[in-house]
């Protein structure tokens, strides 16, 4: 207990030092509300009913709306929103993080039907259960079966204990992967009871967050996640948690191209060869998705920024309008590869601005 109080104690920082942390990691953030863990408020128009984060201008424009789809590395943006409001807590986004959470609950509550305790698994009805209270006891029970270490005493990842007496057990994901979240109390896909997990589509509490009720604190020394064990891997693909990747020949972009095309037009009153030459140039990047390796995919969002660069020094489009284009194409193509895509764009969209296109004299 005392080496737990001492590893603690190196938590109690300011929140904008912990966002900082999160993003020298390489993990987005997004504020969480004052003393809660849900993300910040949206702002008014982005309380309209209907409304979503698809086509929102507010991301562009550095606010916080619509919760992990505004998480960001931007240093600039981290300094503005946690300066400004240094009551919010921190949130990491986990998909564009390349990270897998198993959020462990310790909650009294009675055990549902069998087939949802180990969801997949059969526990005849001569077992004992006597016991069986809590997540702690379903993940330990998943690992005993499979003959691995219970994730909960990993000491070679980063695991962090919750106000309510829960654990978050980070991992990290190599390769293309793409794990969904869930909920361990659904009927539906879960890995076990009491036993969340927070992946694509989904966001954690950071390390060191402070809500009304309490910290959320690292356990031991450990600072970073380790590798996913493939053994977790399987158990996550098994329970349904796996994004299966769509053929190539379904891959053509539908709604990126789509925002290319209303930013332009907007801009430049619907310049028919602006449009093709954006939508030419976001393919490229979006096909990458189909290519784990070898697809080109830094020299050809090289060359779709350095293209959107010279239409918005053109006068076609807008920096911005154009800059959160290509983001969301590479973050489709490159999931959690967030620092080196901005690189790049950031690198050919400067370029790009250098020589601007006219669209009369560069196309016949």
């Amino acid at each position: 207990m005392a080496d737990e109080n001492r590893h603690a104690a190196e938590w109690r920082f300011d929140m904008l030092s912990i966002a900082r942390w999160c993003a020298t990691q390489g993990w987005p953030v997004l504020p969480l509300a004052p003393g809660r863990k849900t993300p910040a408020a949206n702002c008014s128009q982005c309380q309209d009913k209907g409304h979503t984060h698809l086509g929102c201008p507010c991301g562009s424009q550095g606010r916080w709306c619509h919760g992990f789809h505004a998480a960001t590395t931007d240093s600039q943006r981290i300094n503005n929103w946690w300066a400004n409001n240094p009551q919010f807590g921190v949130g990491v986004g986990c998909g564009p993080a390349g990270l897998v959470v198993l959020d462990v609950d310790a909650h009294a509550k009675s055990l549902p039907p069998r087939d949802r305790i180990l969801p997949g698994i059969t526990i005849h009805d001569d077992v004992n259960l006597d016991g069986l209270e809590h997540g702690f006891h379903t993940l330990a029970m998943l690992a005993a079966l499979r003959g691995k270490p219970d994730p909960a005493s990993d000491e070679e990842t980063l695991r962090v204990r919750t106000p309510s007496g829960g654990m978050h057990i980070w991992y990290r994901v190599e390769g293309r992967r793409r794990f969904r979240c869930s909920a361990g109390s659904s009927a539906g896909r879960a890995l076990a009871w009491q036993v969340d997990v927070r992946s694509h589509g989904g966001y954690i509490v950071a390390p060191g967050t402070t809500t009304d009720a309490g910290t959320y604190l690292p356990v031991g020394s450990t600072r970073t996640p380790r590798t996913l064990p493939e053994w977790l891997a399987v158990e996550l693909t098994r329970t349904g948690h796996l994004e299966v990747p769509q053929q190539r020949s379904e891959l053509r972009p539908h709604v990126l191209p789509q925002r290319a095309r209303q930013a332009v037009i907007a801009a430049g009153g619907g310049r028919n060869r602006a449009v093709q030459i954006l939508e030419a140039a976001l393919r490229e990047v979006i096909a990458c998705a189909a290519v784990t390796e070898g697809a080109g995919f830094s020299d050809k969002l090289n060359r779709a920024a350095y293209t959107a660069g010279g239409l918005a020094a053109g006068g076609y489009a807008t920096v911005i309008d154009v800059e959160r284009i290509l983001r969301g194409a590479a973050d489709y193509a490159r999931p959690g590869q967030e620092g080196r895509s901005t690189q790049i764009i950031r690198s050919g969209l400067d370029a790009g601005a250098r020589r601007p296109l006219h669209i009369e004299g560069h196309l016949a």
